[in-house]
């Protein structure tokens, strides 16, 4: 039953119509048709309700409503709808992000009924390659064992601190995100180069269909940066995920990590759209 909104929660029976949308451009769409492809559409497996906004007939866009909230095709009455829905419940989510147009409007609504966000992060380059890199890559950079787990965590931590500007090591005492990273490496998705023990490089595989994935957690470690590492180890790691993983390679970065988009850029990335992000 369509709420009056215009807005329901997804059934299996919705799969080939929500599955339309997300192939419409399974770049943008990754992570949540990654999500899909793994687990299907019950929420107790994927973690998340699937909301559909259907408009004036057909489905014309999908939210992804879990640990992440996240837009799929909305235009701005859709997005409107979604943020309608969400400002009546709790906020479970930790974050907004999408495409910017979508999660602007989403956010310009919630702001108003959810706690303040701690960043709001604007004009986010997505950015995607399809083709091997003309800059060398670093032949120590390699994907990491399950038996470097230990080694891997310090880096981990020390990325997604810096990065999203609290620790991932909750009330839980870490334990959940131990245990992501340690799915990542068990699908043989993340990447280092370790010299003595140590991380001086990482990045892993996020998300991944049969069309497309992309890349985060890429990190140098603080006393080796400036000096090419993170160039030649994304050269490294683009080669090798196009060959084995998807043949689209995406991430999308900080609009002032100008260091970080050179070297992208160096590599083979080029500007695909603009993500927008709201960290609570």
């Amino acid at each position: 039953m369509l709420t009056t909104d215009g807005v329901r929660m997804l059934g299996t029976h919705d799969f080939p119509a929500a599955r339309a949308l997300l192939d419409a451009d399974p770049v943008t769409n990754v992570f949540v048709a990654s999500r899909i492809q793994a687990v299907g559409f019950d929420p107790r497996r994927l973690g998340a309700q699937l909301w559909g906004y259907f408009g004036e007939g057909p489905l014309e866009a999908v939210c992804y409503a879990g640990p992440n909230l996240i837009p799929i095709c909305a235009t701005p009455p859709a997005a409107r709808a979604f943020a309608d829905r969400a400002a009546g419940q709790a906020r479970m989510c930790s974050s907004i992000v999408g495409p910017e147009e979508a999660v602007d409007v989403l956010w310009r609504r919630l702001r108003e009924v959810w706690s303040p966000a701690r960043d709001v992060r604007t004009g986010q380059p997505l950015m995607v390659t399809t083709t091997d890199p003309s800059v060398p890559g670093d032949p120590e950079v390699r994907r990491v064992t399950l038996p470097e787990l230990d080694t891997l965590m310090p880096a981990a931590v020390q990325m997604y601190t810096e990065e999203v500007g609290v620790s991932p090591m909750g009330r839980d005492g870490g334990a959940g995100y131990r245990g992501r990273v340690l799915e990542i490496i068990r699908a043989g998705h993340a990447f280092a180069r370790i010299d003595n023990g140590e991380v001086v490089f990482k990045a892993e595989v996020g998300a991944a269909t049969p069309y497309a994935c992309q890349l985060q957690g890429v990190w140098v470690t603080p006393r080796l940066r400036g000096r090419g590492l993170g160039t030649a180890g994304m050269a490294t790691v683009v080669a090798e995920v196009l060959r084995s993983v998807a043949p689209v390679v995406s991430l999308y970065v900080n609009a002032h990590n100008i260091a970080a988009r050179r070297a992208y850029e160096r590599v083979g990335f080029t500007v695909a759209g603009s993500f927008m992000s709201v960290l609570f």
